[in-house]
């Protein structure tokens, strides 16, 4: 009886696309009215003790940080230094994307930011150029799956917090995974830049190159300072 209630209020809450979590919840809702072990005072104290953690505070920061970023034009400045460095190779605009990602990935730690961010910009410059849509499309959703990989991560800080492991060293063993994983792009978007024969880009002079290093600075010095501050124990990931 207990285990079918489990399931009907739970495949009944998903079926009308209620999110999991708060499926769930629901679930145990059900269970404890079926158990006669409902208590609102103990649930409530449940639900707010689990939302009370500093660790956890970093989440929200994490995504205002890759709002900040986005308004401010820090990622307009990424991409644009991304292409003066690579977008004269052919399909170089692939090339940018997956520059970005890595960069971009390195400061809010939400794959949705980044794709949302990289696509806004990238995909209409890609589409001028002839770029095929299915081909961009996919190496940019591609590319945001590395901002859960690498710092600040924030499905890291969640693990982390959940299974008491240490969030610095979460973020320190994600560096090596996501440079892989951008190295795994650039081999296969070259395979499929040469067998498309996509187009070549202008190159860019090493003026315009200086200007972009310095346009683009102190979004570059984010993940530095995130990597460095935490290896060396100058601040928490919440901090």
């Amino acid at each position: 009886m207990t285990i079918g209630i489990f399931l009907l209020v739970l495949f009944a809450a998903m079926t009308v696309g209620v999110p999991i979590a708060f499926a769930l919840m629901l679930t145990a809702l059900a269970l404890m009215v079926q158990l006669d072990f409902f208590d609102a005072q103990l649930l409530a104290q449940n639900v707010q003790a689990g939302f009370d953690s500093f660790p956890l505070l970093a989440v929200p920061f994490f995504v205002l940080a890759g709002e900040l970023m986005n308004a401010g034009g820090l990622s307009r400045r990424i991409i644009d230094l991304a292409r003066s460095l690579v977008g004269h190779i052919p399909g170089g605009l692939g090339y940018v994307a997956i520059a970005a990602s890595l960069m971009l990935a390195s400061m809010s730690g939400s794959a949705i930011a980044d794709t949302a961010a990289l696509a806004t910009l990238l995909l209409p410059m890609m589409r001028k150029q002839n770029y095929p849509d299915g081909s961009s499309a996919g190496l940019i959703a591609s590319g945001g799956i590395i901002a859960p990989i690498v710092p600040p991560s924030m499905p890291m800080v969640i693990y982390g917090v959940t299974t008491n492991t240490s969030i610095s060293k979460l973020f320190l063993a994600g560096i090596v995974p996501g440079v892989l994983m951008a190295t795994a792009l650039v081999l296969v978007w070259r395979s499929i830049a040469r067998r498309k024969q996509l187009p070549v880009a202008g190159k860019s002079s090493w003026v315009e190159r200086r200007q972009m290093l310095g346009a683009s600075a102190w979004a570059l010095m984010m993940p530095v300072i995130i990597i460095g501050g935490l290896r060396f124990g100058i601040f928490t990931p919440t901090e």
